[in-house]
């Protein structure tokens, strides 16, 4: 317990004993299923300096350990998170909102007057809803379009990130992955988003990311109508999957009259057409970075003009269908025609016109395309035979006389051999005489004249003859027996 109950008495029924607390969606992580602690008057509020019930959890795996920072009188007077003090609604820092709803802020800053000004919100909280925004912001009811250009609409689950590890950085970490701190390069000391105060966070001055963050609104880009005024189309894009063609006509309806709407469920984008462009202007500055719808920011743009506009005919009676662009500078421009001695030469032999006379054709003859062949007539289908009658199969084959194979014999009877007669290829007596081939010629070598070579005992002729070089002592003594050597 921060402060003792001997302390402060007289306000001590204005402590706070909540049951649950006031987050954004960031804050809680993104596991639906917390264990989350509860610490009756664990400190002292941030900003009011009353004790208030504290709250810890863990917003998810791999992420630092989390707790509220102010009380709950403090969160709904500005409607911001107890643990990150941003807008619940848009989730911007508390200056951005202001400034943009320009709302003052009429908190008390010294202790004795806070201390009376928290007293009176009290009774007054008391008797209003305690999902409503109370004070200052819960009067101003009208959106910005600031707001609406700026306003996250998913959680941000990386603000729940461990703080860097102040050994890592010094080099000493002996943990390694089992550190539960991050093991990156710091920020800047410099940056000013490295020095924050909460209570500057609060009251809404010196806010370094409001700050930022006003400095990327004034660099936004703006939607400008193209000049084409017959184009009053918007393309819509980003819708997901559950936004519907009526939610966006009843949406876009209170701009003007819409002619048609085309939603492309693939693509994930619609083409709203209005029937006047004043009525799409207005639309388009209105939605252009703003809209929200299915809890999704949906994409504006301008379509495109679909009609082409009637390009002018050249002089040969073919309609010019390219857009004419302008010349490129430094290319060569157009060949000259040949001259009219070269135009009747090898490669135009065909051309049996005078060539002193022939008059060049910038155009070439239209080509006449070949007839269509005509369309291949088929047959309609045969019609399907009711149920449990088998439709009727082919008609059978039957064999010409000449073609039937030869009939099986009956059982136990051998047929016939098989024969194959052919008629001779000619007549008898027709045959022509065949020629004779030559005896055979005499032999190069008499007869007898070859002998055959005997090889005598111990003689080698041929190294592959020798039994020695088998490597064998079996051999060698077959060998020395043969020749008769010792």
């Amino acid at each position: 317990m921060a402060t003792s109950k001997t302390t402060n008495t007289y306000n001590r029924q204005n402590w706070e004993d909540a049951e649950f607390p006031i987050l954004c969606q960031t804050c809680l992580g993104d596991n639906p299923y917390i264990r989350m602690t509860k610490e009756r008057y664990g400190k002292e509020c941030k900003i009011c300096s009353r004790p208030f019930t504290v709250f810890r959890w863990c917003p998810g795996a791999r992420m630092r350990f989390k707790k509220t920072e102010v009380c709950q009188t403090c969160s709904r007077l500005k409607n911001v998170c107890q643990t990150c003090l941003l807008d619940l609604e848009y989730g911007l820092p508390i200056q951005v909102r202001d400034a943009a709803l320009r709302i003052k802020d009429d908190l008390p800053r010294s202790d004795v007057n806070k201390e009376f000004y928290i007293q009176n919100m009290d009774k007054e909280l008391g008797k209003i809803d305690a999902t409503t925004p109370a004070g200052a912001v819960g009067k101003s009811q009208a959106a910005s379009d600031l707001l609406m250009k700026l306003a996250r609409t998913s959680p941000y689950y990386k603000r729940n990130r461990p703080h860097i590890c102040s050994f890592w950085v010094k080099g000493e970490c002996k943990r390694g992955e089992e550190c539960p701190y991050r093991h990156e390069k710091p920020t800047d000391p410099d940056d000013p988003l490295a020095d924050q105060n909460i209570k500057d966070r609060y009251y809404g001055i010196n806010d370094p990311v409001a700050e930022k963050l006003m400095r990327r609104a004034s660099a936004m880009p703006k939607l400008e109508p193209p000049e084409d005024k017959s184009i009053t189309t918007l393309y819509v894009g980003n819708l997901g999957d559950k936004l519907t063609e009526k939610e966006l006509r009843d949406h876009f309806y209170q701009y003007g009259e819409i002619r048609s709407i085309t939603l492309v469920a693939r693509q994930q984008c619609a083409f709203i057409q209005f029937t006047l462009r004043t009525a799409a202007e207005q639309a388009a500055e209105r939605t252009f970075n703003k809209l929200i719808l299915g809890g999704r920011r949906l994409t504006i743009k301008w379509g495109r003009s679909q009609a082409r506009q009637p390009s002018a005919s050249r002089g040969d009676g073919v309609d010019q269908m390219i857009e004419e662009l302008e010349p490129v500078p430094g290319l060569p421009g157009t060949l000259p025609l040949p001259p009219t001695e070269l135009q009747n030469n090898f490669f135009n032999l065909g051309d049996t016109s005078d060539s002193s006379t022939a008059v060049p054709s910038a155009v070439p003859p239209p080509v006449v395309p070949p007839p269509m062949p005509p369309p291949m007539l088929i047959p309609p289908p045969m019609p399907r035979p009711p149920p449990g009658i088998r439709p009727p199969g082919p008609p059978p084959f039957f064999f010409p006389p000449h073609m039937r194979p030869p009939m099986r014999p009956p059982p136990g009877i051998r047929p016939p051999p098989f024969t194959l007669s052919q008629p001779p290829l000619f007549p008898p007596g027709t045959a022509p005489a065949l020629p004779q081939l030559p005896p055979n010629p005499a032999p190069l070598v008499p007869p007898g004249t070859l002998s055959t070579p005997t090889i005598k005992p111990g003689v080698i002729h041929y190294p592959s003859q020798d039994p020695s070089r088998l490597g064998t002592a079996q051999g060698v003594a077959k060998t020395k027996a043969w020749t008769g050597d010792d």
